[in-house]
């Protein structure tokens, strides 16, 4: 009787309480270059597009952290899934809403430097706005998100690092100019005084303002995709952009996939759940893979059979690798 309750008490516990790991698998995988529930994925209004044929398919990892021993058990057993501990993906206290917020920003931000990245690699000019305002700072009184930033400290702004080149050098206490421009208002000028940097050791004068890249175009790029979190989609939405907005076809019917974080002056960064992202994409139909450097030994070691790996350090890498490949050269492989 009692061995009996035992193995009831096991079989209830292993059932219904959650354990502290996650489990990840092959995720959601999403055209760029089509559409999802009847809306493009990248559309470009104001602006000549061009008609493309084939896929630049962006890859995901499904996360479940609702996982009961059984269960984990099972995905384990599966070999489609691997479990790994909570804390390697939640830090300890963090909420699902603070995790899906900052999943959310992430992605965001991951489509603002595809589109900065894509459309300077096309030769649009690049505008330096104010990001974010640091509340109390000397920035605070004068500028505002969304500011765009025309001379720092008597130098011409034309990109962000022309605004950290003209603080070099600054000392707490100084006085430093800022024109800028306030929501299509004409330009002024304030002086603010320098204060303090709250990062130990740094002897910079702190300004308390995040300066950032966009296109200066005169048309509008949308990137529309629920439910999708994370940085990595960056590389495919560059390349939908480009594909957008050029007569050549980077793809030429090709079924592409890929991953890999972008930086707005398009470097090509590494990503997590590689091993994933190649399964799902072989499952939807790609024949070719566009992976980071960084993971290309990884992703050597998971991708199916019929996948081709095509190696990419920057979105200039990545262009001439599907150039290659429609002209039948040969292409950087991991």
């Amino acid at each position: 009787m009692c061995s009996s309750v035992l193995i009831v008490a096991f079989v209830l516990v292993g059932a219904l309480v959650r354990v502290p790991y996650v489990a990840l698998g092959p995720g959601p995988t999403y055209d760029t270059l089509g559409a999802v529930n009847g809306e493009d994925v990248v559309s470009i209004d104001g602006q000549r597009t061009y008609q493309t044929d084939g896929e630049l398919r962006m890859t995901t990892v499904s996360l479940n952290d609702n996982v009961t021993l059984f269960g984990a058990i099972g995905l384990w057993v599966s070999g489609r899934y691997a479990v790994a501990p909570r804390e390697e993906y939640f830090r300890p206290g963090e909420t699902d809403e603070q995790v899906r917020k900052e999943n959310v920003k992430q992605f965001q931000d991951s489509q603002s430097n595809a589109e900065v990245a894509a459309l300077r690699r096309l030769g649009y000019p690049v505008k330096v706005i104010v990001q974010e305002v640091v509340s109390g700072s000397p920035a605070d009184r004068v500028l505002e998100p969304g500011d765009q930033l025309v001379v720092v400290n008597g130098e011409r702004i034309t990109n962000e690092d022309d605004v950290r080149s003209a603080l070099a050098g600054t000392r707490p206490g100084e006085t430093v100019s800022l024109t800028f421009e306030h929501e299509g208002q004409p330009q002024r000028t304030e002086t603010i005084t320098l204060g303090k940097h709250p990062d130990e050791g740094q002897e910079q004068g702190f300004v308390g303002m995040q300066p950032i890249d966009r296109a200066d175009v005169p048309f509008d790029v949308n990137i529309s995709l629920e439910d999708v979190g994370g940085p990595s989609a960056g590389l495919m939405f560059a390349l939908a952009i480009i594909d957008r907005l050029t007569p050549e076809d980077l793809v030429a019917g090709e079924h592409v996939a890929g991953t890999g974080e972008i930086t707005e002056k398009g470097e090509v960064g590494a990503i997590g759940g590689i091993s994933f992202k190649v399964v799902a994409a072989r499952e939807a139909g790609a024949t070719v893979f566009l992976v980071p450097r960084a993971n290309c030994a990884e992703a050597a070691s998971a991708a199916p059979e019929g996948l081709k790996l095509i190696k990419v350090s920057n979105l200039d890498g990545a262009v001439t690798a599907l150039e290659d490949l429609r002209q039948g050269r040969p292409t950087p492989s991991c």
